[in-house]
């Protein structure tokens, strides 16, 4: 088993909601169980401003799927609560990201992890360290504190 962090996030169609089902549908992937789920945080949109607040918070899985296959799962939760891709930073009704997974580091067309932006994102940093603050991020989180992340449960 591989112990993975996914970022999930939403700002269409109820994020709050979105976000608590996507932690459910998460536990019912394939060899897949999670282990600990960070409180929800709210967040203003990063790149393109002119929409929504985000809800954003992070899961810890234990899988034995290896990355691609969790990636394809994941994409196709998202496309189950109606993801579209119409341009980057774009308001999303669910955005699931492989941030860490295990200790691998891998790059391709399809996934690179660790997540190449999480060390810019306090909406990421701060759910994240909340559950495994044993991680060695806190340096990148002081560099992301003028980011407003409000911790909403």
């Amino acid at each position: 088993m591989t112990v993975a962090y996914v970022g999930i996030g939403s700002n269409l169609d109820d994020p709050r909601a979105q976000v608590l089902t996507a932690f459910t549908e998460l536990d019912t992937l394939p060899h897949t169980r999670v282990v600990k789920k960070s409180s929800l945080y709210r967040t203003a949109p990063m790149g393109h401003r002119d929409q929504p607040d985000f809800i954003n918070a992070v899961a810890q899985l234990e899988t034995g799927l290896p990355a691609v296959r969790l990636l394809a799962e994941l994409q196709a939760v998202e496309a189950r609560h109606g993801r579209q891709r119409s341009f980057p930073n774009a308001p999303r009704t669910l955005d699931l990201d492989i941030l860490l997974f295990g200790t691998a580091t891998m790059r391709s067309a399809a996934l690179t992890v660790p997540h190449p932006r999480m060390h810019e994102r306090a909406f990421v940093l701060k759910p994240l360290l909340e559950i495994a603050p044993e991680l060695p991020l806190r340096k990148q989180l002081v560099s992301c504190k003028d980011q407003k992340v409000e911790r909403i449960d």
